[in-house]
């Protein structure tokens, strides 16, 4: 950041709360406050539009809260540096799992605040490219995030009918389209393993998507797909293992 002033986002779904931060952070020598947001999908697109160095993340926010948005975050590049302000204290292990630079509890004293920016501004100056998180099985997100042209997207995980991998992306399809993310399909398969199911190397579908299994005119096994437009190529290595699961469906 060197002698530019901090650019600090702030997400937070209580508007008292934002304008306390906002004017402690404005008291503070070097910062300047780019943009608020009142949840977790308002703060990923500020972040994608406004590329602050530093986020100042509520915990508790409706929709996606601020433990999923970190792990969001950290597919952005730059990166912004995670500093969690939440009223919970028990959220600490969580918080620091999900890479986060420091932790305050509200409320919040200013001389913390202060010892908060000059941890951030020490880790900025000195860190590397960091690898994402590994995903958290105990907290599945509910969202992905596909990135578009400095934009983005958030696709509900419940509005996915099937995941493609295609080179280095995966294509979501999902209810309203599809959209590219750098994810591997593997990780996917992990994470998400309950709400999908492999049926071929490359494809991991929506179990409820799945209407039936067919036999198409060249003796390859098929899946017809509840909303799809065609049907999708079943591999050999997943054939019996598909069918074990679709009785239980």
């Amino acid at each position: 950041m060197g002698a530019e002033p901090m650019r600090v986002l702030i997400a937070d779904d209580e508007p008292l709360a934002r304008e306390r931060l906002r004017a402690m952070l404005l008291a503070q020598p070097g910062v300047e406050v780019v943009a608020e947001a009142g949840d977790g999908h308002a703060a990923l697109h500020a972040c994608a539009e406004h590329h602050p160095d530093m986020i100042l993340l509520d915990i508790s926010m409706p929709g996606i809260d601020g433990l999923e948005t970190a792990r969001h975050l950290a597919e952005f590049e730059p990166r912004p540096v995670v500093v969690f302000c939440t009223a919970y204290d028990q959220h600490a292990l969580s918080a620091f799992d999900a890479q986060a630079v420091d932790y305050l509890v509200k409320p919040v004293r200013a001389e913390r605040l202060a010892a908060a920016l000059e941890r951030v501004r020490t880790f900025a100056a000195g860190r590397v490219p960091a690898q994402a998180p590994e995903p958290d099985a105990a907290r599945k997100r509910t969202h992905l995030c596909a990135r578009l042209r400095g934009s983005l997207r958030l696709v509900p995980i419940e509005d996915i009918r099937y995941l493609q991998a295609e080179e280095k992306y995966v294509v979501v399809h999902h209810a309203r389209g599809e959209d590219l993310i750098e994810e591997s399909l593997k990780a996917l398969e992990s994470e998400f393993g309950d709400r999908f199911v492999r049926i071929h190397r490359n494809c991991l579908v929506a179990r409820g998507e799945i209407v039936e299994l067919r036999r198409s005119g060249d003796g390859h096994t098929q899946a017809v797909l509840r909303h799809g437009e065609h049907p999708l190529e079943v591999s050999r290595r997943c054939v019996a293992q598909l069918r074990e699961t679709l009785k239980h469906l």
